[in-house]
């Protein structure tokens, strides 16, 4: 095989052609690679071996389902009994019974089931695009909610990009949260999401609009559930959006690695002497204000150091995507129209979190993300990362011993059938990493077939720098004398949590049926 076949220059010439009839990365529409016939290569069937080299949840999903539910409603598709289909780690309690990689580490004791077990009422509220966050993360990997815990979901706009409504549906998940304050739950918790799906486009009129709308909004729930008798925190679960450029002035779109600010409003006015900490003590800090005993497993902290302070509601409000700046032109939320904001940290006591790294489970110096925050901050403790996990199995020599990606390469060794690794095109991301496909294609020793399923990032990875990176990966295939790339696909249709399913279908009939922008090598 010579040194282009490996599929990653011509997959770099479709991207670049997309480029040109402007397409992004986060959206770049399917590609698939076909023979010198029209013949797509490499498509995934019935009887195959596959590794979805994601680790996360919420976004990995709906397409698994596509895969493995034989009941699959959401559009035509021919059921692959015989698929031997493997996930990293448990997107979702409904796959347990999937191969799993790195079975999930559940959180004993998060605070959700502490307030359930003390009697009290919770309600948690946020937009689709974050709610796994209030749910599934925030509650410790639990998919059902806790007896007593109302949960709501407010749609994220679906058909148009994000930055064309930078607002999102945060209106209306303020209306909801304030509906739940009349409503007299003792706790309740919401993501404000605008500052992580904003901050992650380049567009710098829509952060600025992001960053005046979360300021109306946290300010408008927080006086409102001060005056109904609350106890208002208000912190964010990493940076972001408060970035606008990076260093060589180009706009950035990822996580970073700033504190996170932790407001307190207090109904009764009281004096409040609040420490920094991280988000692990957040937690703890919930369970002091209403009166409950922090059990064993929370390792945190309260934050607030005044004896005796308690209430009987409190409001937890997390801005998604919301740290500390460099108070400049370079820093949204101080460039922005933000006076309610100014005026919550100028009025209240607040403090400082830190975020990011192994205060919340991740690698040393890594940016946060919102699984890890929000595991964190439902946890009462430092919760190990996915990513960590994994790093972990590649640095002591167990990923290579992980009995299911064993089973998966001697199944297509032995049976003769190709191993396709849906993988993703990062180097860093809280999604995953292009390193764990090639550990794969490593491993697979005497595998005939292997083909690369590609999707392309968007998010932390640098606008237009997807050909860059498949050239480089062809690099390493080489070096490793196996291993194809067959299609790609951006990960705003792949990785859709939207119950967008018609971004799904195309997703999923590009690696099975070679629908899409065709190209050869």
């Amino acid at each position: 095989m010579n040194e282009q076949a490996r599929g990653g220059e011509a997959l770099a010439q479709a991207v670049e052609r997309a480029y040109a009839a402007g397409q992004t990365d986060y959206y770049l529409d399917p590609m698939a690679l076909v023979d010198e016939n029209g013949t797509p290569v490499g498509k995934i069937k019935d009887g195959d071996q596959v590794v979805f080299c994601c680790r996360r949840g919420e976004r990995e999903i709906e397409l698994t389902d596509a895969f493995v539910d034989p009941a699959f409603p959401h559009f035509e598709r021919e059921y692959m009994k015989d698929l031997s289909f493997v996930i990293m780690t448990m997107y979702h309690e409904k796959f347990k019974d999937l191969p799993i990689a790195f079975a999930p580490e559940k959180v004993v004791k998060p605070l959700a089931q502490v307030v359930s077990e003390a009697g009290l009422r919770q309600f948690h509220c946020a937009e689709s695009e974050k709610y796994a966050h209030v749910t599934f993360f925030f509650n410790g990997g639990e998919n059902q909610p806790f007896p007593g815990e109302d949960d709501l979901r407010v749609p994220s706009p679906k058909g148009i990009p994000f930055d064309q409504k930078p607002e999102l549906s945060l209106p209306e998940v303020a209306e909801k949260v304030k509906g739940a304050v009349d409503g007299g739950y003792e706790f309740i918790l919401t993501n404000f999401a605008n500052g992580d799906v904003i901050g992650h486009t380049s567009n710098t009129e829509a952060k600025l609009a992001a960053a005046a709308t979360v300021s109306r909004y946290v300010g408008e729930v927080a006086e409102y559930a001060k005056g109904h008798g609350y106890v208002v925190a208000v912190t964010a679960d990493h940076g972001n959006i408060e970035t606008l450029y990076n260093k060589e002035g180009k706009p950035h779109v990822a996580h970073t690695t700033n504190l996170v600010p932790f407001i307190v409003l207090d109904p009764q006015g009281r004096e409040i002497a609040l420490s920094d900490g991280r988000l692990g003590d957040v937690a703890p800090t919930v369970l002091s204000v209403l009166g409950l005993e922090q059990p064993g497993e929370m390792t945190g902290t309260s934050l607030i150091k005044t004896p005796g302070f308690t209430n009987q509601k409190m409001m937890l409000i997390i801005l998604d995507g919301w740290g500390y700046g460099t108070a400049d032109g370079k820093d949204a939320i101080f460039s922005a129209d933000t006076p309610a904001w100014d005026a919550l940290l100028a009025k209240y006591p607040n403090s400082k979190l830190r975020a990011s790294g192994e205060d919340v489970g991740l690698q040393a110096g890594k940016p946060g993300n919102s699984e890890a925050g929000h595991s964190n901050l439902g946890a009462g403790r430092v919760v190990a990362q996915d990513d960590v996990r994994m790093d972990r199995a590649i640095q002591d020599g167990s990923f290579k011993t992980n009995p299911i990606f064993l089973k998966a390469i001697a199944n297509a060794r032995e049976n003769h059938t190709p191993l396709h690794l849906l993988s993703y095109l990062t180097e860093k991301s809280s999604h995953g990493c292009i390193d764990y496909p090639l550990m794969l294609v490593e491993m697979a020793e005497g595998v005939e077939e292997i083909y690369l399923h590609i999707i392309f990032d968007g998010r932390s990875t640098e606008p237009g720098s997807a050909p860059a990176m498949l050239r480089q990966l062809e690099k390493r295939l080489n070096k490793l004398g196996r291993g194809r790339i067959v299609d790609g696909v951006g990960r705003g249709i792949a990785l859709d949590r939207d119950s967008n399913y018609a971004k799904i279908q195309k997703a999923y009939e590009c690696m099975t049926l070679g629908k899409g922008t065709q190209y050869t090598l």
